[in-house]
């Protein structure tokens, strides 16, 4: 189908969609300060499009994005609903759980939780409800950020930076004004200088990877065995572990990230793509 955003399609639509291909994509992100070049919306923005491609491509519908998530700067034009100083969340996981659990009760049989927010505690609290929720339902449920679908070509994700604005030249070009930026320092840029480095072409390659991947997820997670979804979960969880432990109690919320910048997620995308779960491990006990 070429309109694949539920709030657009008819009941007997939906219908269809779901007995091609029962998987829904849920974009997740916020309204944050994202430097003076770009619009507030972009994490929800970007993430939104990402699954509208995916679907697009490999089937399944997107639901509306999700507005409101864990953390973020402390910058003008920006809603924090739970705070980043903890690895649990109050508002967003519990939300997000409710959600996967109407997603199953509505017939779809696999879930993707894309956040384009990706604070510490967000990117716990998406893939802690993902690895929680594909327990108890037996539903295949990934809660990831969308940098670790591209982390083999060294997308690593930043913020308001090369990655995220060479990512909206591309699916947004109108959004995007770098005369804005002034003189380094940027107010609330974190990364290589977008500036010098951003361009819409490495937005593309980094969306087209991300996308394909997306697209391959949605066709295949409906067909794994509940024995696969088990072993999905153990080894999401196994990574989940592995970030909670450098996060607790109290110390540094992205302890759990330092190693991804030197390759150690590389090997991620092609693993869960593939169903190589025993990978994932391998990946979580180097984190």
């Amino acid at each position: 189908m070429s309109e694949v955003r539920i709030e657009y399609l008819r009941p007997a639509q939906i219908e269809r969609a779901q007995e091609t291909c029962p998987t829904i994509f849920l974009p997740i992100g916020t309204i944050e300060w994202h430097g003076l070049h770009n619009v507030t919306g972009v994490d929800s923005l970007k993430a939104h499009e990402l699954c509208v491609q995916a679907a697009r491509m490999g089937g399944g519908v997107v639901h509306p994005a999700h507005y409101g998530a864990v953390g973020g700067l402390n910058e003008p034009h920006t809603f924090v609903f739970d705070t980043e100083d903890y690895i649990d969340s109050t508002y967003f996981q519990p939300w997000i759980e409710k959600w996967c659990r109407e997603a199953v009760r509505n017939g779809y049989r696999a879930i993707v939780l894309l956040t384009g927010h990706y604070g510490a505690g967000q990117q716990i609290a998406v893939r802690a409800a993902a690895t929680h929720m594909s327990r108890l339902l037996n539903v295949p449920i990934l809660g990831t950020a969308e940098y670790w679908l591209a982390t083999d070509i060294h997308y690593y994700g930043d913020h308001a930076g090369f990655f995220e604005t060479s990512l909206m030249m591309h699916l947004f070009p109108g959004t995007v004004d770098l005369t804005l930026l002034g003189e380094p320092p940027y107010q609330g840029v974190g990364g290589k200088d977008p500036k010098e480095f951003a361009t819409a072409e490495d937005g593309k390659r980094y969306a087209d990877l991300i996308v394909r991947r997306m697209a391959s997820l949605a066709e295949s997670m409906p067909r794994w065995t509940p024995e696969q979804v088990q072993t999905f979960a153990d080894a999401e969880q196994a990574i989940l572990n592995a970030q909670v432990r450098q996060a607790a109690p109290d110390g540094p919320g992205w302890e759990a990230w330092k190693n991804v910048g030197n390759g150690v997620l590389d090997p991620y995308p092609e693993a869960l793509v593939n169903a190589r779960f025993n990978v994932i491990e391998e990946i979580a006990a180097r984190l």
